[in-house]
C-alpha cells in the first residue's frame, strides 16, 4: 500500500520560500514518476512539477520554472519542492502525487497515489 504525506507548508510573504516534503512507503519506486500538484479554491487541480525517481528527469508548469525545484533522496524516500520567489497566486493546497513510468507525467487522471496535502499560503 503506497501512503504519501506531505508537510512543510505554511504561510511566506511575497518572495519569500517554502521546501515542501514528501514522505512515501509502502514499495520501492524505481520506475516511479513522483509529481506535486496544486488547487487553488474554485480552481481545478494542476500540474507543478514532476521527477523520475531513477533517473532523476524534471518537468516544471510554465508557472513555476525557475522559480520551483523539484528533487527528491532515495534514502529517505522522500520528494521535496523548494519554492522560491513565492507569488500571491501560489496560493493553494499542495498535493503529492505518485503514477508508474513517465509518460503523460503532467495529466492529474494518470496518477494512482496521492497524499492529503498541504496548505500553502503567500501573502501580498
Amino acid at each position: 500500500q503506497v501512503q504519501l504525506a506531505e508537510s512543510g507548508g505554511g504561510l511566506a510573504q511575497t518572495g519569500g520560500s517554502l521546501r515542501l516534503s514528501c514522505a512515501a512507503s509502502g514499495r520501492t519506486f524505481s520506475g516511479y514518476a513522483m509529481a506535486w500538484f496544486r488547487q487553488a479554491p474554485g480552481k481545478e487541480r494542476e500540474f507543478v512539477a514532476v521527477i523520475d525517481w531513477t533517473y532523476r528527469s524534471t518537468n516544471y508548469a510554465a508557472s513555476v520554472r525557475g522559480r520551483f525545484t523539484i528533487s527528491r533522496d532515495s534514502a529517505k524516500n522522500t520528494v521535496y519542492l523548494q519554492m522560491n520567489t513565492l507569488k500571491p497566486e501560489d496560493t493553494a493546497v499542495y498535493y503529492c502525487a505518485a503514477k508508474v513510468g513517465w509518460e503523460y507525467n503532467t495529466r492529474r487522471q494518470s496518477y494512482d497515489y496521492w497524499g492529503q496535502g498541504t496548505q500553502v499560503t503567500v501573502s501580498s
